[in-house]
């Protein structure tokens, strides 16, 4: 069984999955809060007890992430812990099989790369990848299976941080549907200005990529992350919801090492 770890800022995504290539599924995944303070061994206590008993199973690890302090308690624990099993830590300079058709391919993270593997190799077409997270991130992919860049814009999440930081008045509320659009009081109308507001950023954005990527068949749109599932009803835009596309894509890169006996 292949364990992988996916550790962005808000959020580590872990994902089991069972076979390989083509009749490889996910059998189990879990989603928790990232603390950055969190030491290799801790991060192991709670793989252990998510898995029991079948963390001696676990045949290879691949991982990414994208806060530092984590990567290197990664780069500590899947060692010790996993010794002898096959691993792989995604970051740049890692052949992915995606060409990095940008100005510095070593800046561009590793869960952007993997995301657009995974969705070319879902749909072998052009993709616009949206993965809300942290940040709001909308990547282009072309009908090669190229990365050609994206836009990356602040989440929903640390927006309604600010704004409860910067205006005296307006309360942090939580991110979820208000009755209506028409918010009948301050929380409700936050709400809609954040959920309807950011649906309209990822309608606006995406647009624009279509028509800028100019491929020959309308790109497939594909939203993922853990803000996703507030806003894949209320976009305009037709997509695909996947909320562990980047799981599978470490699973393939990992693959695709293990192919090469590297």
């Amino acid at each position: 069984m292949l364990l992988v770890f996916d550790i962005g800022n808000s959020n580590v995504s872990l994902g089991l999955f069972e076979g390989a290539g083509g009749s490889a599924r996910l059998v189990d995944s879990w989603r928790v809060h990232t603390d950055p303070k969190l030491t290799g061994d801790e991060i192991y206590l709670a793989v252990e007890g998510f898995l029991g008993e079948r963390v001696d199973r676990v045949t290879g690890v691949a991982a990414l992430s994208t806060v530092p302090a984590l990567l290197r308690e990664l780069r500590l624990m899947i060692p010790r812990h996993f010794a002898g099993r096959r691993s792989l830590m995604v970051e740049p300079g890692v052949r992915t099989g995606v060409p990095l058709l940008v100005d510095n391919p070593k800046g561009v993270g590793a869960d952007r790369v993997v995301n657009a593997l995974a969705a070319f190799h879902q749909f072998q077409t052009a993709c616009v990848v949206v993965d809300m997270g942290t940040t709001t991130v909308v990547d282009a992919v072309s009908a090669k299976g190229e990365f050609l860049g994206g836009a990356i814009a602040p989440g929903m999440a640390i927006s309604v941080d600010a704004l409860a930081q910067c205006a005296a008045a307006l309360p942090k509320v939580e991110l979820t549907h208000p009755r209506s659009v028409i918010g009948k009081s301050t929380v409700e109308s936050l709400q809609s200005g954040v959920l309807f507001g950011f649906a309209g950023q990822v309608d606006g954005l995406v647009r624009r990529m279509v028509a800028a990527l100019e491929a020959p068949h309308p790109p497939r749109v594909v939203l993922t992350g853990g803000l996703a599932p507030l806003l894949v009803d209320e976009l305009d835009t037709p997509c695909a919801h996947d909320p562990w596309l980047t799981l599978t894509g470490l699973r393939m890169v990992f693959e695709r090492h293990a192919r090469a006996g590297k």
